[in-house]
Protein backbone atom coordinates (compact mmCIF):
# COMPACT_ATOMS: atom_id res chain seq x y z
CA UNK A 1 0.00 0.00 0.00
CA UNK A 2 1.56 3.42 -0.84
CA UNK A 3 2.00 5.38 2.14
CA UNK A 4 2.99 9.06 2.84
CA UNK A 5 6.85 8.81 1.61
CA UNK A 6 5.43 6.94 -1.51
CA UNK A 7 2.79 9.80 -2.23
CA UNK A 8 4.97 12.54 -1.33
CA UNK A 9 7.95 11.28 -3.80
CA UNK A 10 4.82 10.83 -6.45
CA UNK A 11 3.89 14.28 -5.92
CA UNK A 12 7.79 15.39 -6.05
CA UNK A 13 7.72 13.49 -9.15
CA UNK A 14 4.61 15.74 -10.92
CA UNK A 15 5.59 18.98 -9.55
CA UNK A 16 8.99 18.28 -11.58
CA UNK A 17 7.83 17.15 -14.70
CA UNK A 18 3.92 17.71 -15.36
CA UNK A 19 3.60 21.26 -13.31
CA UNK A 20 3.38 23.76 -16.53
CA UNK A 21 1.73 20.94 -18.85
CA UNK A 22 -1.48 21.18 -20.25
CA UNK A 23 -4.30 18.20 -19.85
CA UNK A 24 -5.03 17.18 -23.44
CA UNK A 25 -7.40 14.36 -22.91
CA UNK A 26 -8.81 11.97 -19.87
CA UNK A 27 -8.92 8.34 -20.83
CA UNK A 28 -11.35 6.39 -18.18
CA UNK A 29 -11.40 2.80 -18.61
CA UNK A 30 -13.13 1.96 -15.16
CA UNK A 31 -15.53 4.42 -14.56
CA UNK A 32 -16.03 3.04 -10.79
CA UNK A 33 -13.22 4.98 -10.00
CA UNK A 34 -14.28 8.00 -10.04
CA UNK A 35 -16.38 9.13 -6.74
CA UNK A 36 -17.57 12.65 -8.78
CA UNK A 37 -19.90 13.32 -11.08
CA UNK A 38 -19.83 17.17 -11.59
CA UNK A 39 -17.84 18.66 -12.76
CA UNK A 40 -17.47 15.95 -15.19
CA UNK A 41 -13.75 14.53 -15.95
CA UNK A 42 -13.63 16.59 -19.01
CA UNK A 43 -13.45 19.89 -17.51
CA UNK A 44 -10.17 19.30 -16.94
CA UNK A 45 -9.06 18.95 -20.61
CA UNK A 46 -6.99 22.23 -21.77
CA UNK A 47 -6.22 23.15 -18.08
CA UNK A 48 -2.71 23.89 -17.01
CA UNK A 49 -1.36 21.23 -13.74
CA UNK A 50 -1.05 23.83 -11.28
CA UNK A 51 0.63 21.90 -8.43
CA UNK A 52 1.35 18.99 -7.04
CA UNK A 53 0.42 17.91 -3.11
CA UNK A 54 -0.82 15.50 -0.83
CA UNK A 55 -3.00 15.21 1.96
CA UNK A 56 -2.13 12.26 3.79
CA UNK A 57 -2.14 9.22 1.88
CA UNK A 58 -3.82 11.27 -1.07
CA UNK A 59 -2.24 12.73 -3.98
CA UNK A 60 -3.58 16.13 -5.15
CA UNK A 61 -2.55 17.03 -8.79
CA UNK A 62 -3.63 20.63 -8.65
CA UNK A 63 -4.87 22.25 -12.06
CA UNK A 64 -6.38 25.98 -10.97
CA UNK A 65 -9.45 26.26 -9.06
CA UNK A 66 -10.09 22.68 -9.66
CA UNK A 67 -8.01 19.22 -8.09
CA UNK A 68 -7.92 15.95 -8.52
CA UNK A 69 -7.46 14.02 -5.98
CA UNK A 70 -6.29 10.36 -5.82
CA UNK A 71 -6.49 7.79 -3.21
CA UNK A 72 -4.22 4.51 -4.04
CA UNK A 73 -5.61 2.72 -1.63
CA UNK A 74 -3.85 -0.65 -1.39
CA UNK A 75 -2.89 -1.61 -4.65
CA UNK A 76 -3.07 1.30 -6.78
CA UNK A 77 -0.28 3.34 -8.40
CA UNK A 78 0.90 5.85 -11.15
CA UNK A 79 2.64 5.08 -13.42
CA UNK A 80 4.92 8.59 -15.56
CA UNK A 81 5.27 7.52 -19.02
CA UNK A 82 7.40 10.49 -21.31
CA UNK A 83 5.50 9.07 -24.59
CA UNK A 84 1.89 7.93 -24.06
CA UNK A 85 -0.03 5.78 -26.78
CA UNK A 86 -2.40 7.62 -28.26
CA UNK A 87 -5.19 4.97 -28.58
CA UNK A 88 -8.11 5.71 -25.83
CA UNK A 89 -8.22 2.86 -23.28
CA UNK A 90 -10.09 -0.04 -23.85
CA UNK A 91 -12.78 -0.21 -20.83
CA UNK A 92 -12.27 -3.15 -18.15
CA UNK A 93 -9.18 -3.90 -20.09
CA UNK A 94 -5.99 -4.38 -18.28
CA UNK A 95 -4.83 -2.82 -15.18
CA UNK A 96 -5.29 0.95 -16.39
CA UNK A 97 -8.15 2.50 -14.64
CA UNK A 98 -7.36 6.25 -15.77
CA UNK A 99 -5.46 8.29 -18.04
CA UNK A 100 -4.32 11.77 -18.25
CA UNK A 101 -2.60 12.98 -21.77
CA UNK A 102 -0.52 16.22 -21.38
CA UNK A 103 0.18 18.57 -24.07
CA UNK A 104 -0.94 16.01 -26.95
CA UNK A 105 -2.08 12.44 -27.32
CA UNK A 106 0.97 11.12 -27.74
CA UNK A 107 2.66 13.39 -25.51
CA UNK A 108 4.14 12.31 -21.98
CA UNK A 109 1.65 11.74 -19.07
CA UNK A 110 0.46 9.23 -16.29
CA UNK A 111 -1.54 6.20 -15.71
CA UNK A 112 -3.48 5.29 -12.58
CA UNK A 113 -3.50 1.69 -12.30
CA UNK A 114 -4.45 -1.19 -10.00
CA UNK A 115 -3.67 -4.66 -9.45
CA UNK A 116 -5.61 -7.33 -8.02
CA UNK A 117 -9.19 -8.26 -8.12
CA UNK A 118 -9.90 -5.99 -5.09
CA UNK A 119 -10.70 -2.80 -6.16
CA UNK A 120 -10.25 0.52 -3.65
CA UNK A 121 -8.95 3.07 -6.23
CA UNK A 122 -10.50 6.07 -5.88
CA UNK A 123 -10.12 9.27 -7.94
CA UNK A 124 -12.29 12.71 -6.98
CA UNK A 125 -12.69 16.42 -9.16
CA UNK A 126 -13.29 18.49 -6.78
CA UNK A 127 -13.08 22.72 -6.06
CA UNK A 128 -11.64 22.04 -2.92
CA UNK A 129 -10.23 18.92 -1.28
CA UNK A 130 -11.64 19.47 1.89
CA UNK A 131 -14.72 17.71 -0.24
CA UNK A 132 -13.42 14.63 0.06
CA UNK A 133 -14.72 12.73 3.00
CA UNK A 134 -11.95 11.15 3.74
CA UNK A 135 -9.60 14.18 3.52
CA UNK A 136 -11.73 16.33 5.38
CA UNK A 137 -11.41 13.89 8.50
CA UNK A 138 -7.78 13.70 8.59
CA UNK A 139 -5.52 14.05 11.61
CA UNK A 140 -2.64 16.31 11.96
CA UNK A 141 -0.25 15.21 9.00
CA UNK A 142 2.56 12.60 10.70
CA UNK A 143 5.77 14.64 9.34
CA UNK A 144 4.78 17.60 11.58
CA UNK A 145 3.23 15.22 14.77
CA UNK A 146 5.07 16.55 18.21
CA UNK A 147 4.45 14.71 21.65
CA UNK A 148 1.67 17.61 22.90
CA UNK A 149 -0.66 16.22 20.26
CA UNK A 150 -0.54 12.82 20.58
CA UNK A 151 -1.36 13.28 24.12
CA UNK A 152 -4.62 15.22 22.96
CA UNK A 153 -5.03 12.61 20.34
CA UNK A 154 -4.88 9.62 22.58
CA UNK A 155 -6.45 10.91 26.13
CA UNK A 156 -8.96 8.49 27.53
CA UNK A 157 -8.34 5.98 24.60
CA UNK A 158 -8.28 2.44 24.92
CA UNK A 159 -7.01 1.81 21.40
CA UNK A 160 -4.20 -0.71 20.76
CA UNK A 161 -0.97 1.33 19.77
CA UNK A 162 -0.99 -0.77 15.99
CA UNK A 163 -4.42 0.29 15.41
CA UNK A 164 -3.98 4.10 16.31
CA UNK A 165 -0.87 4.58 14.29
CA UNK A 166 -3.43 3.50 11.02
CA UNK A 167 -6.15 5.39 11.90
CA UNK A 168 -6.05 8.52 9.76
CA UNK A 169 -8.24 10.41 11.48
CA UNK A 170 -5.65 10.25 14.43
CA UNK A 171 -2.60 10.71 12.41
CA UNK A 172 -2.46 11.19 8.70
CA UNK A 173 -0.34 9.40 6.51
CA UNK A 174 0.88 5.94 8.09
CA UNK A 175 -0.15 2.92 6.90
CA UNK A 176 0.74 -0.83 7.68
CA UNK A 177 4.08 -0.89 7.05
CA UNK A 178 5.67 2.23 8.28
CA UNK A 179 3.29 1.76 11.45
CA UNK A 180 5.94 -1.37 12.12
CA UNK A 181 8.36 0.36 11.41
CA UNK A 182 8.00 3.46 14.01
CA UNK A 183 7.15 0.94 16.45
CA UNK A 184 10.20 -1.00 16.27
CA UNK A 185 12.09 2.34 16.73
CA UNK A 186 10.05 3.67 19.67
CA UNK A 187 10.41 0.21 21.11
CA UNK A 188 6.48 0.23 21.93
CA UNK A 189 4.23 -2.92 21.36
CA UNK A 190 1.54 -3.05 19.35
CA UNK A 191 -0.63 -4.15 22.02
CA UNK A 192 -0.13 -1.12 23.77
CA UNK A 193 -3.21 1.16 24.74
CA UNK A 194 -2.34 4.68 24.24
CA UNK A 195 -4.23 5.86 26.57
CA UNK A 196 -2.04 4.90 29.21
CA UNK A 197 1.35 5.62 27.18
CA UNK A 198 3.26 7.68 29.84
CA UNK A 199 5.25 11.53 28.86
CA UNK A 200 8.38 9.44 27.97
CA UNK A 201 6.66 7.19 25.62
CA UNK A 202 4.87 9.98 23.73
CA UNK A 203 8.43 11.80 23.38
CA UNK A 204 9.35 8.97 21.94
CA UNK A 205 7.24 7.85 19.82
CA UNK A 206 6.24 11.67 18.71
CA UNK A 207 10.44 11.61 17.51
CA UNK A 208 10.16 7.69 16.23
CA UNK A 209 7.24 8.74 14.03
CA UNK A 210 9.20 11.88 12.51
CA UNK A 211 12.25 9.99 12.34
CA UNK A 212 10.86 6.87 10.33
CA UNK A 213 8.61 9.27 8.13
CA UNK A 214 11.31 11.73 7.49
CA UNK A 215 13.93 9.08 6.16
CA UNK A 216 11.43 7.30 4.10
CA UNK A 217 10.36 10.40 2.39
CA UNK A 218 14.46 11.32 1.83
CA UNK A 219 14.91 8.11 -0.07
CA UNK A 220 11.86 8.06 -2.28
CA UNK A 221 11.72 11.47 -2.99
CA UNK A 222 13.64 11.74 -6.28
CA UNK A 223 13.23 8.15 -7.29
CA UNK A 224 11.32 7.03 -10.34
CA UNK A 225 8.61 5.99 -9.87
CA UNK A 226 9.00 2.45 -11.06
CA UNK A 227 11.73 1.88 -8.58
CA UNK A 228 9.62 3.92 -5.41
CA UNK A 229 8.15 0.16 -4.22
CA UNK A 230 11.59 -1.16 -3.82
CA UNK A 231 13.22 1.71 -2.38
CA UNK A 232 10.29 0.63 0.32
CA UNK A 233 11.00 -1.92 0.67
CA UNK A 234 14.46 -1.60 1.31
CA UNK A 235 14.30 0.49 3.80
CA UNK A 236 12.45 -1.56 6.10
CA UNK A 237 13.55 -2.59 9.20
CA UNK A 238 11.04 -4.94 10.48
CA UNK A 239 7.95 -4.82 8.12
CA UNK A 240 7.86 -7.88 5.97
CA UNK A 241 10.58 -10.40 7.32
CA UNK A 242 8.51 -12.45 9.80
CA UNK A 243 10.38 -15.16 11.14
CA UNK A 244 14.35 -13.08 10.27
CA UNK A 245 16.40 -11.93 12.90
CA UNK A 246 16.06 -8.67 13.88
CA UNK A 247 18.91 -6.23 12.14
CA UNK A 248 19.38 -4.37 15.13
CA UNK A 249 19.73 -6.69 17.89
CA UNK A 250 19.39 -10.95 17.37
CA UNK A 251 15.87 -11.26 18.21
CA UNK A 252 12.99 -13.27 15.95
CA UNK A 253 10.51 -10.98 13.98
CA UNK A 254 6.90 -12.54 14.76
CA UNK A 255 3.36 -11.82 13.09
CA UNK A 256 0.30 -10.58 14.83
CA UNK A 257 -3.21 -9.81 13.51
CA UNK A 258 -5.14 -6.47 14.42
CA UNK A 259 -8.74 -6.73 12.89
CA UNK A 260 -8.05 -6.52 9.31
CA UNK A 261 -4.23 -5.25 9.66
CA UNK A 262 -1.03 -7.25 10.35
CA UNK A 263 2.04 -6.48 12.31
CA UNK A 264 5.52 -7.87 12.58
CA UNK A 265 7.37 -7.07 15.65
CA UNK A 266 10.09 -8.73 17.83
CA UNK A 267 10.55 -10.63 20.74
CA UNK A 268 12.66 -9.63 23.73
CA UNK A 269 13.88 -13.12 25.56
CA UNK A 270 13.38 -13.16 28.87
CA UNK A 271 16.27 -11.31 31.57
CA UNK A 272 16.16 -14.22 33.45
CA UNK A 273 14.41 -18.22 33.53
CA UNK A 274 10.84 -18.12 33.66
CA UNK A 275 10.53 -14.41 33.00
CA UNK A 276 7.50 -12.89 30.75
CA UNK A 277 8.94 -12.02 27.25
CA UNK A 278 7.43 -8.86 25.97
CA UNK A 279 6.36 -8.60 22.40
CA UNK A 280 7.81 -4.97 21.82
CA UNK A 281 8.39 -3.31 18.06
CA UNK A 282 11.87 -3.49 18.65
CA UNK A 283 14.80 -4.85 21.22
CA UNK A 284 15.22 -3.98 24.81
CA UNK A 285 18.95 -1.96 23.87
CA UNK A 286 18.43 -1.37 20.16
Amino acid sequence: MPELPEVEALAHHLREHAVGSTVFRLDVASLSVLKTAVPPYTELHGREITDATRHGKHLDVVLGDLHLVVHLARAGWLRWSDALSPAPLKPGKGPISLRVHLESASGPGFDLTEAGTKKGLAVWIVADPSEVASVARLGPDALAIDASQLRELFRGKGTRLKWALTDQSLIAGIGNAYSDEIMHRAKLSPYATVGKLDEGALEVLAEAIRAVETDAVSRSVGQKAARLKGEKRSGLRVHARTGLPCLVRFAGILFGRFRSRTSRFSIVRPARPGGSRWLIGGCLGC
